[in-house]
């Protein structure tokens, strides 16, 4: 049997293009041009309520001296951030990503309140009731 031989190839080197001086020129020309600041848009990233916000809330929500992580407190901010986000949300109708934020804020919520509901029934109607006149007290001066 013939063995066939079979030639090596050699990589071929790909030479670059020589660089005009006048697209030289043209990048520097780009790289020193500054471009318009777009204006900010609202950051809604950070939702939670800050400072003088959260210590209203507690105040309002709190159980006791000092308690800041009972249901009743989870579910006042929780509804802080839903009236933030709607309000975010009417601004921008087009922004999925918030609406989604939101979506799971909803649901955490509705899954302490239930907690509260299947603890005491009674404890669940009054924070319902604080609820909702948190939010007309809020709609009312936002």
């Amino acid at each position: 049997m013939a063995t066939k031989k079979v030639a090596e190839k050699k990589p071929v080197e790909k030479k670059k293009a020589p660089v005009r001086e006048k697209s030289k020129a043209l990048i520097m020309k780009k790289s020193t041009v500054k471009k318009a600041e777009e204006p900010k848009k609202a950051d809604i990233q950070n939702t939670a309520p800050t400072g003088e916000d959260k210590q209203k809330i507690i105040t309002l929500f709190s159980t006791k001296q000092g308690d800041t992580g009972s249901p009743e407190v989870q579910v006042a901010i929780l509804t802080w951030k839903v009236l933030k986000l709607q309000e975010h949300l009417g601004q921008n109708p087009k922004d999925n990503h918030s609406r989604r934020g939101l979506l799971k804020i909803i649901s955490k919520r509705r899954r302490i309140l239930n907690y509260i509901k299947s603890q005491e029934v009674k404890r669940y109607d009054e924070v319902s009731k604080k609820i909702a006149d948190f939010q007309a007290s809020y709609s009312t001066s936002a």
